[in-house]
C-alpha cells in the first residue's frame, strides 16, 4: 500500500500554512507588527481607528487559523490513529477488537477502559511481587 499525494488545494494551504505559522519566523514577524503598531499610537493619537485595525487584524487572522490548525491537526491524528491501528493488527496476540477503538460508542469505550485499567492494576501488583508485568495475559469482560 503506498500512499498517494493530497489533491485538495484547501490541505495543501492548511498543511503549508501550518508549517510557515509555526516557525520562529513567523512569530517574529508577528511581534513586529505589533510593535510597530504600538509605536505608531501616539502618531494617530491612540484613536479608535489605530485601536480597531489591530482589533480586526488579529480577530480576522485568528479566525482563520482556527480552521487552518484544526484541519492539519485532524490529519495528524487520523494519521496516528492509522499507524497504532496497524501496529496491533501486525502484533501477534495483539487484540484486533482495538483497531478503530475511537470510533465505538462511550458505553463500549468505557467497558474496554475498565478492562485495561484492571490489568494494569493486576500488573502493577504482580510487580510489587517481584514477578514480571510483560506478556499478553488474557482479557477478562468486566462486569
Amino acid at each position: 500500500m503506498r500512499p498517494t499525494k493530497s489533491s485538495s488545494w484547501f490541505t495543501d494551504f492548511a498543511k503549508a500554512t501550518s508549517r510557515a505559522a509555526g516557525r520562529s519566523s513567523a512569530f517574529a514577524i508577528a511581534v513586529a507588527i505589533i510593535l510597530t503598531w504600538a509605536v505608531t499610537g501616539p502618531l494617530f493619537g491612540f484613536s479608535d481607528t489605530w485601536q480597531l485595525a489591530i482589533n480586526t487584524g488579529t480577530t480576522i487572522v485568528t479566525f482563520l487559523m482556527v480552521f487552518l490548525i484544526q484541519n492539519t491537526q485532524n490529519r495528524d491524528s487520523e494519521a496516528l490513529q492509522i499507524k497504532i491501528d496497524e501496529l496491533i493488527r501486525a502484533t501477534e496476540g495483539a487484540h484486533n477488537a482495538l483497531l478503530d477503538l475511537e470510533e465505538i460508542e462511550g458505553h463500549e469505550f468505557d467497558k474496554i477502559r475498565l478492562t485495561y485499567a484492571k490489568l494494569a492494576k493486576k500488573a502493577r501488583a504482580d510487580l510489587r511481587k517481584g514477578m514480571s508485568d510483560t506478556g499478553c495475559p488474557a482479557l477478562e469482560e468486566p462486569r
